[in-house]
């Protein structure tokens, strides 16, 4: 029991130690900093807070300073490049935005084209309205209907004015037949009294 107590004991001052150090860790932000790792801020804060200080200057060392300088000309080189892609990138998606914009374009014409087509009606190779189209048509079916009721009028009329006149025509047929026929009687009748006249002559001249 009293090894248990002593172990206990000695793990909790270990712990306690142990968050001490990293509490002393998080506070102190120089013991995260690089000369190797990190944003080039980092690492000229690492120079600047690990150089030695010297009345109102600070003492650097050459080797810190040489690979601060090829950390820097990495980054600028990092950066740079990194610059040429993004303008290259930006160029292509410009390109490809522009032939987009062309193939839309296109699209929007040939879409424009089929709803005209759609919409119209092709006579004589020349593309009418569908809505003209159809007006004009009915206009001329109503013309036509015009003309054929109007001939039918004329058809009529002339159909009576022939019914008519084949009327008038045969009533005087009739009278003409009628006429002639009272014509030959009255002819007849006249020989016949011509021939008892010259038969009562011939009588007379015997006696």
């Amino acid at each position: 029991m009293y090894l248990t107590c002593i172990a206990l004991t000695f793990i909790l001052l270990f712990t306690n130690a142990l968050h001490a150090q990293q509490t002393a860790d998080e506070e102190d932000p120089a013991s995260k900093l690089s000369l190797t790792e990190g944003n080039i801020d980092n690492q000229f804060e690492f120079v600047i807070q690990r150089s030695n200080n010297y009345q109102e200057y600070k003492v650097v060392k050459k080797n810190w300073l040489y690979t601060l300088k090829k950390n820097t000309l990495d980054s600028l080189a990092r950066v740079e490049k990194e610059l040429a892609e993004a303008i290259n990138l930006t160029k292509t998606q410009n390109t490809e935005i522009a032939s987009l914009k062309g193939e839309l374009q296109e699209s929007n014409d040939h879409v424009s084209t089929l709803t005209n087509e759609r919409d119209s009606i092709s006579f004589f190779g020349v593309l009418i309205d569908k809505t003209t189209y159809k007006a004009t048509m009915w206009g001329i079916v109503g013309l036509l209907a015009v003309v054929l009721f109007f001939f039918i009028y004329k058809f009529k009329n002339s159909n009576a004015v022939t019914h008519s006149a084949r009327k008038a025509l045969s009533e005087l047929e009739q009278e003409y037949e009628d006429h002639r026929k009272k014509a030959l009687e009255r002819e007849q009748k006249v020989r016949r009294q011509l021939q008892d006249e010259i038969n009562k002559q011939k009588i007379s001249k015997t006696k």
